[in-house]
């Protein structure tokens, strides 16, 4: 095993829990908006977007041949995809919208401030305790250095 994995493993987290929570602060600030994009020549609300992490994949036979070799590999989590979310739009009743349809109802978003509040939560905390694994390991690299003077 590298003494570099866990840096590896820590930073690939702080990026993915980084982007989480760019993708969480763009559902929030587009909450209200009816006109993200234009579709068949219609005005389309915005739809709530979620980030689709997965560990890094790597077979059992590549990983004892990199290691054999002395080669590292790169472990941890990554982003694989950004995703919209399938839930049905909100249709709310407000007649003097200018995006309202004939019956007076208008389709906002399907972006819950109450649920990108409580993710956004708890990509920070991940963030955190990723920042606090990182500084465990880096202490403890720089222990074993002092063992050596």
């Amino acid at each position: 095993m590298n003494i570099s994995n866990s840096f590896d493993i820590s930073s690939s987290a702080l990026t993915a829990q980084r982007l989480r929570m760019d993708v969480i602060s763009s559902n929030i600030a587009n909450a209200e908006t009816t006109r993200a994009k234009i579709e068949n020549g219609e005005a389309v609300p915005y739809k709530r977007k979620m980030v689709v992490l997965e560990t890094s994949k790597t077979s059992f036979k590549n990983m004892l041949q990199t290691q054999m070799e002395g080669k590292g590999i790169q472990q941890g989590v990554i982003a694989t995809s950004i995703k919209e979310d399938t839930a049905p739009l909100k249709s709310v009743y407000n007649p003097t919208h200018p995006d309202a349809n004939a019956e007076g109802y208008v389709y906002m978003p399907n972006v819950d401030i109450t649920k990108e509040m409580v993710d956004l939560i708890s990509a920070s905390r991940s963030y955190e305790a990723n920042v606090t694994a990182l500084n465990a390991s880096k202490a403890m690299v720089s222990k074993a250095l002092e063992i050596g003077r």
